[in-house]
Parts: structure tokens; sequence; C-alpha cells
């Protein structure tokens, strides 16, 4: 299933939807987080399941998105509503390929790719690169990107117990795989420009700002409490694959 945190975005869900139920997926369900325009109207007319998040944040939004979960869905893949998160028939065989060979996190990479990288703004490459040097420095793994397309193992997500509702919760995401010895892989993937709208964190630099605190912030809290923890194994990280 894929879950598509929405806020306003009724002018770019409808392809985004339409995109992943091409490519096969069986659900997408999108939640729509007290959207003021016609977000929830136009992804359900897409063929999406829509559901409502109240608290607003990115987090809070992720987190409803997978309550009142379906038995035969094992994994969850996180998207952008925006369209700038896609994948190919055969990028989506290469991730497939790394879950049936023991990943149980799943990192789309826009910076490797030379295309994808020139579409991140400039505040988007800063704050990677400094989220990924506090990570590497406070948890010895360092990542390529703080992914917006991730595909997770549900079982091993509820296990992180992840309490970030706003915009730390992919970066407490991956630190807690780190934490908990899960086997985490990062393969590139295209980024492209979002279909319509500004986005919420790099359209402005109040949202920047924002954002890039409450990020700092939740490191800060996880370094933290991270000292006071026993250390679990860590995992051997799996090759890159390469693109089929």
């Amino acid at each position: 299933m894929v879950v598509v945190p929405a806020l306003n975005e009724a002018d770019s869900v409808a392809e985004t939807v339409r995109q992943w139920l091409a490519l096969g997926v069986g659900r997408v369900r999108v939640v729509d987080n007290g959207s003021t325009d016609d977000t929830a109207l136009v992804a359900r007319a897409a063929g999406a399941e829509v559901v409502e998040a109240v608290r607003r944040g990115y987090g809070a939004a992720a987190w409803r998105g997978l309550e009142d979960w379906p038995a035969d869905h094992e994994w969850v893949l996180f998207s952008s509503a925006d369209g700038s998160d896609r994948l190919s028939r055969e990028e989506m065989m290469v991730w497939q390929d790394a879950a049936e060979t023991g990943a149980e996190l799943v990192l789309g990479d826009r910076v490797s790719p030379a295309a994808s990288r020139r579409e991140l703004k400039s505040l988007q490459r800063l704050g990677n690169w400094l989220c990924c040097v506090v990570i590497a420095a406070g948890w010895g793994r360092h990542f390529r990107d703080m992914a917006s397309l991730r595909w997770v193992r549900r079982d091993a997500l509820m296990r992180l117990q992840l309490v970030d509702r706003a915009f730390g919760w992919n970066v407490e995401m991956q630190v807690r795989a780190l934490e908990h010895g899960l086997i985490v892989v990062e393969l590139p993937v295209g980024y492209y420009p979002r279909r319509a709208g500004e986005s919420k964190i790099s359209g402005s630099l109040t949202g920047s700002i924002r954002a890039g605190h409450g990020i700092l912030r939740t490191l800060g809290q996880l370094w933290l409490l991270h000292r006071q923890r026993p250390k679990a194994p860590r995992a051997t990280p799996l090759p890159l694959l390469p693109h089929a």
C-alpha cells in the first residue's frame, strides 16, 4: 500500500494516485491533513482511499495512514502528493529485489543521480547534507539522502515506536532504524518538479526554517536518548543494487 500525506494538493494529487495505481499498487491511501481545497474529493475520484488526519503535521498524517492497516499488506510506501516522487516499473523491480534479499527499509536516494540532484533546491540540499553529517557523527552510518520516498516493512516500522508527529518523522525513522539494527538500503531514484503549487517546506524561507528547526530538535532529542540506551548490534548494509 502507498500512503500519501497531503495538504492542499488538489492540483497534483490525482495524477500521483493514478501513477501508483498504474504501476500495480494494490491500494493508495491519501491522508488529508486538514486541506482547505478539494484534495480529498479529487484523490477519491482518482481511485484513492481517503482518510483524515485531524492533527496537523507530516508525521501525524503518516501515522494516521498506518491506522486500521489491512492484514494482507506487509509493506508501506510513503510518497509525496505533489508528483516529485515516482518510480518506473524497472525501478519498482529493483526495490522489490532489495526487499526479497533482506532489506527492511528502502530509501530513495535523490542525491546520487545528477538529474535528480539538480531538482533539489539549495535549502533542501543543505538540509540533507547537515542531517546526514549529524547522523553519521552520532550513529555511524552515512546516508546520502533524507529520502521523501521510502518503503518499509510495517512490522519493523511499528517496532521503532516513532513519536514525532511533525517534520522530524523521516529523520526519526532513519535514526531509530539504525538503533534497532534494521537492514537499510538506499537506491537511486528520479526526483521531479512538483506538478503544481509550492512545497510546504522548501517553497518558502519560513517553511524551511520551521522544518529545519523541528528536524534539528528531533536529532538532538534522539542523540540524548541514544546515549542512554544499550547499543543494538549494527546491521550490515546490503550492497547497492544496480538499476535493472
